[in-house]
């Protein structure tokens, strides 16, 4: 090899040792460079020491607390109960299924005469016509003409009908007099019925308020007596079947609310709670069929426009169960169960307030002790 041959390969591999060793050197400055770098990042970016978690507060409240039970109704016209024609006769004109009948006013026709309609609570089982019968069928006569507008005193005021009296004092009905008897001779003739001035047997149909004809039994030309058609509430009511253990707390006249098929919700009243118990008897057990014992609850809406368009529907009734008003109440979850028995209060001091609690409703509970006021922060769970 000549001489300058030699040189260029030596000068070649010394730059190639120069070459690597820079390489090596860059690499591990560069790696520490690095591992410091990383090193300084995370400890900026390492997270503090948790603290203690922050306790939730809720204020005890001053309010109402009412606890409700939904039930399940059929919104009509209520059961039909059947109206018997007395007398005799032939039945020639019959109502139109609907029909919503008055007092004083036609209900159907026996003989081609119309059968009147009395509202009352005793039915007409004989001929009024002379004067001096008593009984509570005159009392229904003459509170009837009475509400008609028919002056029962005419003849002078020793004739205005009163009640007897049995010698213990209690009524047993009133005395028809003339005076009664020239009255109902005036509303026959407005009426356009024969004015015999007396009541004949089956001319007056009595029920028990304004009435709807909800079916017809008799056709035309059945003989009477016999059931001639079956009438209901003229006012659309809502029938509820009540579990018989829980319906002591269903009273007449309590308020609900009533959910209607188009998703309103409307007020009404409990007009009527049955005392007879259906199911649960021996029918049941004997067929196998499991029937709870329940109450009959009959519910109108305050508002008769509420349900006009209705004729049936399946409806949901509200009932207040218990209602306790103006009392302190607090979030369930701010009560701690107390190893000794009952319930605490915490504040976020962490001091404990023993409490009794009351009506437990919709994630409320109540709360009663001393100590405890109105907007107070208590530690709650939730």
């Amino acid at each position: 090899m000549a001489r300058s041959d030699r040189v260029r390969d030596r000068t070649s591999r010394i730059r190639r040792r120069v070459l690597a060793t820079t390489l090596v050197l860059g690499v591990v400055v560069g790696g520490a460079y690095g591992a410091q770098a990383l090193s300084a990042r995370g400890e900026a970016h390492k997270p503090e020491a948790a603290g203690p978690p922050s306790a939730l507060t809720t204020p005890v409240k001053r309010m109402d607390l009412s606890d409700e039970e939904t039930l399940p109704g059929t919104l009509g016209f209520g059961p039909p109960y059947a109206v018997k024609a007395a007398g005799k006769g032939t039945v020639t004109r019959l109502p139109a299924t609907g029909k919503v009948v008055s007092r004083g006013k036609p209900l159907y026709w026996v003989d081609d005469r119309p059968v009147m309609v009395f509202f009352g609570d005793t039915p007409m089982f004989r001929t009024l016509d002379k004067p001096g019968l008593v009984g509570r069928d005159v009392t229904v006569l003459a509170e009837n003409l009475r509400a008609l507008g028919y002056d029962l005193d005419r003849q002078g005021p020793q004739q205005l009908p009163q009640p007897s009296r049995t010698t213990n004092g209690a009524a047993v009905g009133t005395e028809l007099t003339p005076g009664l008897l020239a009255a109902l001779k005036r509303w026959q003739r407005d009426t356009g019925q024969q004015q015999t001035g007396t009541l004949e047997l089956g001319r007056v149909v009595v029920l028990s308020g304004s009435s709807r004809v909800g079916s017809l039994t008799a056709q035309l030309g059945d003989p009477v007596p016999a059931d001639v058609l079956g009438v209901t509430s003229a006012r659309k009511a809502i029938d509820v079947k009540v579990d018989a253990q829980s319906a002591d707390s269903i009273h007449q006249g309590d308020k609900v609310r009533i959910s209607l098929p188009d998703d309103r919700v409307v007020a009404g009243k409990v007009v009527q709670v049955a005392t007879e118990v259906q199911g649960g008897g021996s029918e049941e057990e004997v067929s196998g069929a499991e029937s709870s014992p329940t109450l009959r609850v009959v519910v109108e809406p305050d508002d008769a426009d509420d349900v006009e368009k209705l004729d049936a529907a399946s409806v949901q009734v509200s009932f207040t169960a218990q209602r306790h008003s103006d009392v302190l109440a607090v979030p369930v979850g701010a009560l701690l169960a107390l190893s000794e028995g009952g319930y605490a209060l915490q504040r976020p001091d962490g001091q404990l307030v023993s409490v009794k609690t009351g009506l437990i409703v919709k994630g409320m509970a109540e709360v009663s002790g001393t100590g405890i006021k109105d907007g107070e922060l208590v530690v709650t769970a939730s």
